[in-house]
């Protein structure tokens, strides 16, 4: 038990003798205090807090009842054990309708007193702990509060941040689009322009062939500036894609004809065809980002494949090259935005671009419901696959060809040029 204090009123000196040795035997770390009247007994009550109180009924002058009273004004939560005779319960009765804590019967039995005694020194420590748990709960909740309150400020501060550096890149995003496109846009039609007439002044064919090279140094600032558009929209939310009902064959087609410069048939002929809701520009970019990065990291000798493959379940249009491959701490990080494979250069001269070919073909793969993934290891290429589920895909022409069973399509190109200019051979 910890330390307590009891205050013992009783106008019999006996008592005020006996009651507090009894309890010193019995409890320990018990501090007593002895009044013999009620008046002595509020003038201690006034100068010192105490655990318990235990007073004796009748005494002359103010009696327990009356102390009772008082303490209730002066310390309401302390106990009070009133002490009354034996087979006076209506006395006993008043006592805790009074607001007693419990009453001892005369003549007093050392242990049921002792016991009375321990039970409201319990009561009390209980109460004060309980009441100490509440005040530090109390203060761990405004500590929590505070900390929410300034929590909440900062995060409001830091969307405000955000958001103005949301609109400031957008912003620049949509300068930089403006100030180059214009330019550009005017460049390109006056090289258009002395190329014609340099053709009719018959200028010479070298004048021709700087004119296509600025042309094509205009094509690739084009592309950046697309690039650099789709990727802000992409991060903003606001990319998406403009389906129509496509042949997706013939689209794969078309984009390995515009990618080798002439026609490429497949392996294996096929009257099947492939019909999708899809964004038939939007699938030819990615196709065609996927041939090109093939292209910038395989030998000259060494073919790209690309694989058609319909399932019950998805499509899977495959580029595979058999080039240098790459390493699986970069391959993580692929798709990223402006991730570009450090020290890496392509087959054919420097590699350049910003990054963002990769980014924005996963971003189009995924608004079609699929996926874009890679396969890669070093020394002996990769394999870029992109995987559209038929669910999300497939009208009833297409369905009508997926009750055929699978079936899949092979294109081989290869190189004979060696400045890279792209013909191809099929090989059955």
């Amino acid at each position: 038990m910890a330390d307590a204090r009891l205050l013992v009123v009783d106008d019999d000196p006996a008592l005020l003798q006996a009651l507090p040795h009894m309890l010193r035997l019995r409890l320990q770390n018990l501090h007593v205090d002895t009044a013999e009247s009620a008046q002595l007994a509020l003038e201690l009550v006034r100068v010192q807090s105490y655990d318990v109180i235990v007073s004796d009924i009748k005494m002359p002058g103010m009696d327990g009842f009356d102390l009772l009273t008082a303490l209730q004004g002066l310390q309401p939560e302390t106990p009070v054990l009133l002490i009354t005779g034996h087979g006076e319960h209506d006395l006993a009765i008043r006592a805790l309708r009074g607001g007693a804590y419990d009453y001892i019967l005369k003549p007093i039995d050392r242990d049921d007193f002792a016991a009375a005694v321990r039970r409201a020194i319990d009561t009390v420590q209980l109460r004060q702990q309980v009441k100490h748990q509440q005040q530090e709960l109390e203060q761990y909740a405004a500590s929590l509060e505070q900390q929410v309150y300034q929590r909440t400020e900062e995060l409001q501060q830091a969307n405000v941040a955000l958001a103005s550096v949301n609109e400031s890149r957008e912003q620049m995003l949509r300068m930089v689009v403006h100030e180059m496109a214009g330019p550009l846009t005017s460049v390109k039609g006056l090289m258009q322009l002395m190329k014609r007439q340099a053709r009719r002044e018959q200028s010479g064919e070298r004048l021709v062939q700087n004119f296509d090279t600025v042309e094509g140094a205009i094509k690739r600032m084009e592309r950046l500036i697309a690039d650099l558009h789709d990727a802000a929209h992409i991060q903003m939310q606001q990319f998406h894609v403009q389906r129509e009902q496509t042949d997706l064959v013939a689209l794969c087609q078309q984009a390995i004809d515009e990618f080798a410069c002439e026609r490429v048939a497949p392996t294996a002929s096929t009257e099947n065809q492939c019909i999708g809701v899809v964004d038939a520009q939007r699938l030819s970019q990615v196709l065609l980002n996927l041939l090109n990065n093939a292209r910038k990291y395989s030998p000259v000798e060494r073919p790209i494949t690309v694989t058609f493959q319909v399932g019950e379940q998805e499509i899977c249009i495959a580029v595979q090259d058999e080039g240098a491959g790459v390493a699986p701490d970069a391959l993580q990080h692929i798709f990223e935005q402006f991730y570009r494979v450090g020290g890496v250069e392509g087959q054919h001269g420097s590699v350049k671009g910003l990054g963002l070919g990769l980014y924005i073909a996963r971003a189009i793969v995924e608004e079609h419901g699929g996926r874009l993934e890679v396969q890669s290891r070093l020394g002996q290429g990769s394999t870029f696959s992109i995987n559209l589920p038929t669910s999300e895909l497939a009208v009833n022409a297409a369905k009508e060809a997926f009750e055929m069973g699978t079936w899949s399509l092979l294109w081989k190109i290869e190189w004979q040029d060696p400045q890279l200019d792209p013909l191809s051979s099929v090989n059955m």
